[in-house]
């Protein structure tokens, strides 16, 4: 994984120094609240229902066990002894101390990671594909792209007050296990015609009120010219993106009211004036970023066959394991999603057993997923049971990965100043009602986001639940035909909502619809909504 140089540590260091200043400025007073907010928001820290929240940036995902000790650190020492991993690959912590955060930011710094740029009309953390390196269907690691991107987007002057916020996605695969078609800018790894590595650029999509698949703009832009075609994308947005209008504000809204095809026309003439300016980097750029992501020296003779007499061990591998391109290893996911427990939450002992047991049998790495679990990218086989033996006495052996109780899910009105409903114990009574059944019901994601921001990602579930404010009551709107991935759909209504008892009943009814419409035990819940529409489920729910 990359390793700061020594400007990558001055920058950090500096913009800490930067805000223990101002927090001591503001404690005394000499700064107002309204003119603190902006300074705070872009260390990453948010004053929500009960305390600050913070937002730590974890690259594309990538963690190594020094961080992740550090993140349980913070954990125990400034929080309440748990984080909350998030859909852009962050870890939150929701009770922080103002008069505490330069010493926090300080300890972050110490081990190369920061907060800024995680809130704000800026470009956001880049996030990535979790099983990057180690996935046999990749044509590349994606993870240096998205680190270039990093070092290009941080503190950028042009794009540090954009219109609105903007979230960026790349994965190296045809199987999208990174949302791209749901980013601002979705960029996906691909085979030009003479066989050089290029890349796919989509624009335009998002969830939040105005849900929207991104565009095509691009289908094949050569690496050399990569920043170049970023840097002019940015600049269209950035001089026409809506100012006037927080909901209309988005790079979406851009595109779709210009037209993909105008939108598109615009960037190349824009990119056509940058070009001859020089802001693309040398290849030896790349190249040496890249030789930060070189893959790990992996034994290809390790045992592929393994003891899977026990049932509930058998069970796990099958559910939470993927093959790894090494013969002999495989790819661990980690689930934060045991059946009652908050999704994403994780606690310090629990993340100080993880970063143990990444470096002891992952290379000494750990990648989050936008679906609030953890990854282990580089495990032996041989050494499955000892990790699934440790994880279990933690309570992180839940074999549920993309099953009914691997629920996203967004703080909510517990926590954030945003939310009109809340989202936790939705999550926690479903994952507890469908747990028993979830190995017959296969592959069935369910997203939760307590506003119409969406950060629960509830337009990408093949079941997604909606929070809403309804005359001062909390209401639930049930969406149904979600995707996320490589075959991305909107998830639509399907009709009134309902208190919080009433769409757990409803979430019911409608699997239970499903179990007696699928052609067979193999047909996924999504296929089997898309095969037959939405009407039997209608049915189901409102008779």
């Amino acid at each position: 994984m990359y390793r700061y140089d020594e400007f990558d540590q001055a920058i950090v260091d500096a913009r800490v120094a930067e805000f223990r200043d101002q927090v001591a400025r503001r404690l005394n007073n000499e700064i107002s609240e309204e003119a603190f907010k902006p300074l705070r928001l872009m260390n990453g820290i948010y004053l929500q229902l009960h305390a600050y929240m913070l937002r730590v940036a974890i690259p594309y995902g990538t963690l190594d066990s020094r961080q992740l000790h550090m993140l349980a650190h913070i954990a125990r020492r400034y929080d309440r002894g748990y984080g909350h991993f998030t859909t852009r690959q962050n870890i939150q912590y929701n009770w922080m101390k103002l008069e505490e955060m330069p010493d926090l930011l300080a300890d972050l710094a110490s081990v190369e990671m920061h907060a800024f740029q995680t809130s704000g009309n800026c470009i956001r953390n880049i996030s990535s594909d979790q099983f990057a390196a180690a996935a046999a269907d990749e044509i590349a690691d994606p993870r240096p792209y998205a680190e270039l991107l990093r070092q290009w987007s941080t503190l950028h002057p042009e794009f540090s007050f954009l219109p609105r916020k903007f979230k960026i996605a790349v994965t190296g695969s045809a199987i999208d296990r990174a949302a791209i078609q749901l980013h601002d800018i979705g960029l996906q790894l691909v085979h030009g015609p003479d066989g050089a590595i290029g890349l796919k650029v989509l624009v335009g999509g998002g969830m939040g009120r105005t849900p929207l698949l991104a565009h095509v703009i691009r289908e094949f832009l050569p690496v050399a010219d990569y920043l170049s075609y970023m840097e002019a994308i940015l600049r269209v947005y950035n001089r026409h993106g809506r100012r006037d209008n927080i909901y209309k504000a988005r790079i979406k809204i851009l595109v779709n009211d210009l037209g993909a095809a105008e939108f598109a026309r615009q960037v190349e003439e824009e990119w056509a004036a940058l070009k001859p300016l020089g802001l693309d980097p040398p290849p030896s750029e790349l190249a040496r970023i890249a030789a930060h992501f070189a893959a790990p020296a992996l034994d290809a003779d390790a045992p592929v066959d393994i003891d899977l007499s026990n049932a509930e061990f058998a069970d796990w591998v099958a559910v939470n394991t993927h093959p790894h391109k090494v013969p002999g290893h495989a790819i661990v996911t980690i689930s934060l999603k045991a059946p009652g427990e908050i999704p994403g939450d994780a606690s310090a002992d629990q993340m100080d057993l993880i970063a143990d047991l990444a470096q002891a049998h992952a290379q000494d790495e750990i990648r989050v997923t936008h679906a609030q679990n953890l990854v282990l990218p580089h495990v032996r086989r041989d050494a499955l049971f000892t990790i699934w033996q440790a994880l279990k006495g933690a309570g992180l052996a839940t074999a549920n990965l993309d099953r009914a109780s691997d629920i996203i899910s967004c703080p909510g009105l517990d926590y954030c100043t945003l939310a009109n409903a809340r989202s936790i114990p939705i999550a926690q009574k479903l994952a507890v009602r469908l747990a028993p059944q979830e190995a017959d019901l296969g592959e069935l994601k369910i997203k939760i986001s307590g506003c119409i921001n969406g950060c629960g990602h509830h337009h990408a579930g093949h079941i997604g639940i909606l929070g809403v404010d309804r005359k001062g009551e909390e209401n639930y709107q049930l969406l149904l035909g979600g995707s996320g991935a490589e075959d991305a759909s909107l998830a639509r209504i399907l009709g009134p909502g309902f208190d919080e008892n009433g769409i757990v009943t409803a979430v019911e009814k409608v699997i239970g619809r499903y179990q007696t419409l699928r052609a067979g035990p193999d047909e996924r819940f999504l296929d089997t909504y898309r095969r037959v529409g939405a009407e039997p489920f209608k049915e189901a729910v409102y008779g």
